[in-house]
């Protein structure tokens, strides 16, 4: 316990030092989150609640927590928060489509060692719960790309504001590209970097690599991760076209007014 008082000071000493008062809504947005995470762990309990759309309600206070509560209500977060819920939305159809034919739900032979002493009638849908897992697992990498995207995107659009839509399109695609490489690399290996005891379970085993690639642990957590890299993918040009759009045309309106 005092090792995590003592760490959890020193983050929120760095993050005011270096952050000033938006260092400081940082922090407490972390236990505002996990608030969030708690309360809808409780509720998916309820069998009345789908877990799917208690999950999208979710996800949704969650950007308005790391959009609005820490930056402020601005064009930038604004366009971030509607390109987060359209490409949320579009990624949830794939997921539930993805989810039915992979069959992942539920539990790993690995982990039933584990759970053999407590009931499984726990009376919930797991497909559903692993939709709701996947989703959660996406929308801090898609909220963080896409107020990534929107942000520098504004500071062109304010230093230039005779740019034009296209342009400022094209400049937020590039600078898109360059959050890419970084974001998929980080969730690729914050995967292994979590489960680096599992792989090294499997290795002990002498697992061959069919049977870890087709190991249900293993495919869920691959599978989450090549989600939040396609809804990180997908969610850059949602961003950059939405960005450009509104702020040209409210460069538009400004002069006609």
């Amino acid at each position: 316990m005092n090792v995590l008082v003592v760490l959890a000071g020193i983050l929120f000493l760095l993050m005011t030092l270096i952050g000033g008062r938006k260092g400081v809504r940082s922090f407490l947005a972390i236990f505002f989150n996990f608030g969030v995470i708690m309360i809808t762990v409780i509720l998916m309990n309820d069998p009345i609640i789908d877990p799917v759309i208690l999950t999208i309600v979710a996800c949704g206070v969650i950007s308005c927590i790391n959009l609005f509560y820490i930056n402020g209500v601005n064009s930038k977060t604004k366009t971030a928060f509607l390109s987060t819920i359209i490409c949320t939305v579009i990624l949830l159809l794939f997921i539930i489509f993805i989810t039915n034919k992979a069959m992942i739900q539920g539990f790993g032979e690995e982990e039933i060692g584990e759970l053999g002493m407590f009931s499984l009638l726990v009376e919930v849908d797991f497909v559903k719960i692993t939709v709701s897992v996947i989703i959660m697992s996406t929308i801090g990498a898609i909220t963080d790309t896409a107020i990534a995207v929107s942000s520098p995107m504004r500071e062109i659009h304010f230093h230039h504001p005779n740019i034009s839509r296209k342009d400022l399109f094209l400049s937020g695609l590039n600078i898109g590209r360059d959050i890419l490489g970084t974001s998929s690399n980080t969730l690729f290996f914050a995967f292994f970097g979590g489960y680096l005891a599992l792989l090294i379970w499997f290795k002990d085993l002498s697992y061959s690599v069919g049977e870890v690639v087709n190991s249900k642990i293993f495919s869920a957590e691959m599978i989450t991760i090549l989600c939040a890299g396609i809804g990180v993918t997908l969610v850059i040009p949602i961003t950059t076209w939405i960005t450009a759009y509104f702020f040209v045309k409210n460069k538009e309106n400004s002069k006609e007014n």
